[in-house]
């Protein structure tokens, strides 16, 4: 498939584009492989996350940047040139995709979070989708994947970047729309107090142009109306709540006429209710109706479990704080010292409903994603990603599918399955070698041996070593 084509085929274009160009270039900073080295991982055991399986031994060859063959240790053919690695009692995953993250500071108009990319890459998330940026972001994403393309970066790709809309007007949504297509935006992401004329208005522009529409369900639309509209994902359960209550028609008519502030004024005002009254037949008929409309949830559990836990603990004390940057770390301590965002009973009730409904919604065929809001207070950079994986297990997935939805099923979201998400011959050689088997307990994709960006090897001690200069970046006064 030429490049010109798969700019007309896929919506999620800079994903396309991105997986295909500049993936076998060297990777300098840390990585002990050359380009040109093949790399042999032998006697290991793969994880098919297609078929939820694990098959070995097997030798997996790397050329290239991506997966050359594989076959039995007995039948494999390795050049004698190869750079060998013992996969023994070792199991290998795809690379980890983080499908809400956010790398820009739009609001407080800090300078990017690029702090966070080594804390990715250590925690095996070699993907990122990002949630919101504008005209002179996109700028940055596109020279941040020319530098990870030519190895002078190592960092997670970024499957794709979004422009947030609103507009006073739904005619300056529509023109707002447009724009944000035209800066390279790959979706147009809309937030709670959208009012629905003009989140009507973005979608008509967007889907004219063959850009998809994610992000919130805004709450004066209800759940199945937006999917059935056609937006593709609903983050943080936004109106799932309503839509899995028994009360969600009044609380909808309560929210007529509301804009903006006053929207989500009514929405909050309207939480307890909405929990109480959490109706699982009904959630059930909902998210059976969300599987055949297509649209996808991002429940982003993490951030809801991180709230319905904060306490007055000193943050410091965290062992991952010291990767945190400076300006990061005074945002997290001001968020956090505010009484009212330490856990109450609301918030212990919105992290039991938010499990349910995604238990629910699995059980129905929704199709669920992770992805963690980081770096939300609280909310780690790559760590987040190993939580929320951990915590989908305890919502009802197995191991297997949520390791699934951190991998072959993003890549479906974007079209790339061919491409990635698997570890399978043809694809990129984005991987994670494991020290125990993730299909028995969803917490060893903690216990990384190695990770492979494009084929190239990063080593326990490489990724030590990333963490550790990080740390030691964030201690050292900047500029």
């Amino acid at each position: 498939m030429t490049l010109a084509n798969v700019r007309k085929r896929s919506p999620w274009r800079a994903a396309a584009c991105l997986l295909i160009v500049s993936i076998c270039a060297p990777v300098s900073h840390a990585a002990p492989s050359p380009a040109a080295q093949a790399v042999a991982i032998t006697g290991v055991t793969i994880i098919d996350v297609e078929h939820a399986r694990a098959l070995g031994p097997r030798t997996v060859l790397i050329e290239a940047g991506r997966i050359a063959a594989i076959a039995t240790p007995r039948d494999a053919r390795i050049p004698a040139d190869a750079l060998r690695v013992d996969g023994r009692g070792r199991f290998l995953i795809p690379g980890l995709v983080d499908m809400h993250v956010h790398l820009f500071n739009t609001f407080s108009h800090r300078t990017p979070n690029d702090w966070t990319f080594p804390l990715f890459i250590a925690q095996g998330v070699t993907a990122v989708r990002e949630m919101n940026t504008n005209a002179a972001g996109i700028a940055v994403v596109d020279q941040w994947r020319r530098e990870i393309g030519s190895g002078e970066r190592i960092a997670p790709r970024i499957l794709a970047a979004g422009i947030a809309v609103y507009g006073h007007s739904p005619g300056e949504a529509a023109s707002d729309t447009d724009a944000a297509i035209r800066a390279g935006a790959d979706f147009i992401k809309v937030f709670s107090e959208v009012p629905p004329a003009h989140w009507r208005a973005i979608l008509e522009v967007a889907q004219a142009r063959l850009v998809p529409v994610v992000g919130h369900v805004p709450a004066g639309v209800s759940l199945l109306d937006a999917a059935a509209a056609g937006q593709r994902s609903d983050e943080h359960l936004m109106q799932a709540y309503e839509a899995c209550s028994s009360v969600e028609t009044q609380l909808m008519n309560e929210r007529k006429g509301l804009e903006g502030d006053a929207l989500i004024e009514r929405r909050d005002a309207q939480e307890a209710r909405a929990l109480d009254a959490f109706d699982a037949p009904r959630c059930a008929r909902i998210g059976r109706k969300l599987a055949a409309a297509g649209q996808v949830q991002v429940p982003t559990l993490v951030l809801a479990h991180e709230e319905s836990m904060r306490s007055d603990e000193v943050l410091s004390a965290d062992p991952r704080w010291r990767y945190l940057r400076a300006d990061e770390r005074s945002r997290w301590q001001r968020a956090l010292a505010d009484p009212a965002a330490h856990a109450d009973a609301l918030a212990k009730k919105r992290w039991d409903v938010s499990r349910r409904i995604v238990s629910t919604f699995h059980s129905t065929g929704v199709t669920i994603l992770a992805g963690t809001d980081a770096p939300m207070p609280g909310v780690y950079p790559g760590f987040a990603l190993q939580e929320e994986l951990e915590l989908l297990v305890a919502a009802g997935l197995t191991p297997a599918q949520a390791l699934h939805s951190a991998t072959l099923a993003p890549a479906k979201f974007f079209g790339l399955s061919t491409m990635a998400g698997s570890v399978a011959t043809g694809k990129i050689a984005d991987l994670v070698l494991l020290d125990a088997d993730p299909l028995l307990d969803i917490r060893n994709t903690r216990r990384i041996d190695a990770v492979l960006l494009g084929g190239h090897l990063l080593r326990r001690s490489d990724l030590d070593a990333l963490l550790e200069t990080a740390a030691r970046a964030q201690r050292e006064p900047s500029g």
